[in-house]
């Protein structure tokens, strides 16, 4: 499946806002919004007025890198989450923070999610006991996340590991650092969900 393989610094300018897309790095002062506050390329101090459709756009395209899913499966998401009970926009950011990568990357066991996607690739995790490579497996609540034991003593996963308290811990996640394993104890709510996004906006352009 094809993935954006280019600079990750670029996507946060694009959208100048920190989305955390690096980790540690996003915390320091090396952060490129931080350095460089407009968007990149030959034009990105130009000063243009974008359009309503081009705001909705915006929205839907950093929640998309934030994620780090493609279009198709972006939209198939949102369709998911129309035909399901409950506020679109919420349901469709709480099925995305309940794919595997994206748990694996808050319960603290790697520094981002692009990180946490190759761990869950390469098979090093362990879903209800069950080995599960699949990136986009959806947990349910109640559902237990185990690292294998090959990746804890990688020095990411220790690393990130102990700056877990600096990104801060889910309040709908239980982990026991000691075992490596995490738990999903609820679906989150809006509030409950840290992320800088109007979901509002990708509901309207959808469904236009």
């Amino acid at each position: 499946m094809a993935r954006y393989s280019g600079a990750q610094c670029r996507i946060c300018r694009r959208e100048s806002e920190k989305l955390f897309l690096k980790g540690d790095r996003c915390f320091t002062e090396k952060c490129a919004v931080e350095r460089r506050q407009y968007p990149p390329g030959q034009h990105g101090q130009r000063r243009s007025k974008i359009s309503d459709y081009g705001i909705q756009l915006r929205e839907k395209q950093k929640v998309r890198k934030i994620y780090g899913v493609l279009e198709k499966q972006f939209r198939r998401y949102f369709h998911n989450a129309e035909r399901k009970k409950g506020v679109t926009g919420e349901v469709l950011l709480q099925l995305l923070e309940r794919r595997l990568d994206n748990m694996v990357y808050r319960m603290g066991f790697a520094p981002n999610r692009t990180s946490a996607r190759q761990l869950v690739n390469h098979g090093h995790f362990l879903v209800n006991g069950k080995r599960v490579n699949i990136p986009s497996y959806i947990l349910q609540v109640g559902d237990m996340i185990e690292a294998k034991e090959s990746i804890r003593d990688l020095d990411m996963v220790k690393d990130s590991l102990s700056k877990i308290e600096q990104r801060g811990i889910p309040s709908w996640v239980e982990i026991d650092f000691q075992v490596f394993r995490g738990k999903l104890l609820q679906i989150p709510s809006r509030e409950d969900i840290q992320l800088p996004a109007q979901e509002q906006l990708i509901v309207e352009l959808y469904s236009k």
